[in-house]
């Protein structure tokens, strides 16, 4: 109830003022503000209202904005700020906000992201070798992977809003390269995150660069698996990039009708990314983009 009531009452700017009055006032208790925000961020997606979350959510951010810069090395508020905003963008995309935006947003994310993973003794800067990054990467135990994927998440969601742009191309080598490694220590972390990425990692690429749709395929089932079919995201994704790349029409239809029928209630954890994934089904199903493929069909009928 208390966290409902918080939720409803974000757009009041007097509230959020005393909000950042009190978090300034505490910066030296960052760890009890990183405990009492950390079910707040976690309650956002549980929420099935997308568009309440695209309003209420940058008073979140605000406070986790204002926590990091009081405390910078402190790796929960990173990661917590790497995975607030990685999903903010993802739901922003839904809420019809303009690029301009998101992609202000997702270099946040990158922010956040790229100093959790450098946080983990990963060497980012341009100066340092692919070899002294895959040595760091060997050293990375389990324990580091939720930072590590996170980082790596909200990394993804800035090389997203680039269009392929030549800076990005060089940072996906990196990102795969840690999840590659994720997936070795625990591929069952975040619902098989690590073959989400993969899936649509493989499919992305033209196979003349790398690209590898038996792989793809192959990583998204595993995905499909572990998270039990109640992350819809996979299911999206799936039809999105495997699916649409490869022509195949019934699979692509029928994993977004899947998502159309899944109740939310079977899933209240994945309540917000389920429900944007609705979303995104249904308007990849109006876009019908096989509907070409069946006119010559239609008209030897």
């Amino acid at each position: 109830m208390y966290q409902r009531k918080t939720t409803l009452q974000l757009g009041q700017p007097a509230r959020i003022v005393l909000s950042l009055a009190l978090l300034l006032a505490l910066t030296s208790c960052s760890s009890i503000m990183t405990g009492m925000m950390a079910p707040t961020v976690d309650n956002l997606q549980k929420q099935t209202d997308v568009d309440l979350v695209c309003q209420g959510a940058p008073s979140y951010l605000l406070m986790i904005d204002s926590m990091i810069a009081a405390d910078q090395d402190n790796s929960a508020l990173l990661a917590m700020g790497a995975k607030s905003y990685s999903a903010y963008v993802a739901a922003m995309t839904e809420c019809g906000a303009g690029e301009e935006r998101i992609q202000a947003l997702a270099d946040k994310a990158r922010l956040y992201g790229t100093a959790l993973l450098t946080a983990r003794n990963l060497p980012l800067a341009p100066k340092d070798s692919l070899d002294d990054f895959d040595k760091a990467l060997a050293r990375l135990g389990k324990s580091d992977v939720p930072d590590v994927f996170w980082g790596a998440m909200a990394w993804t969601t800035w090389i997203r809003t680039q269009h392929g742009s030549p800076a990005s191309i060089a940072d996906s080598v990196k990102v795969e390269r840690i999840m590659l490694r994720l997936e070795e220590l625990d591929d069952t972390y975040q619902q098989g995150g690590v073959h989400l990425f993969l899936g649509a990692y493989y499919a992305a690429k033209p196979q003349m660069f790398g690209g590898r749709p038996d792989l793809s395929r192959i990583e998204f089932e595993k995905a499909l698996a572990i998270s039990q079919r109640s992350f819809l995201l996979v299911q999206t994704t799936y039809a999105d990039t495997y699916a649409r790349q490869v022509r195949d029409k019934a699979l692509f239809d029928g994993l977004l009708k899947e998502v159309v029928d899944f109740p939310l209630n079977n899933s209240k954890d994945n309540a917000l990314s389920n429900q944007i994934a609705k979303r995104k089904a249904k308007r990849l199903l109006a876009d019908a983009p096989f509907a070409e493929e069946e006119l010559p069909n239609d008209n030897q009928q």
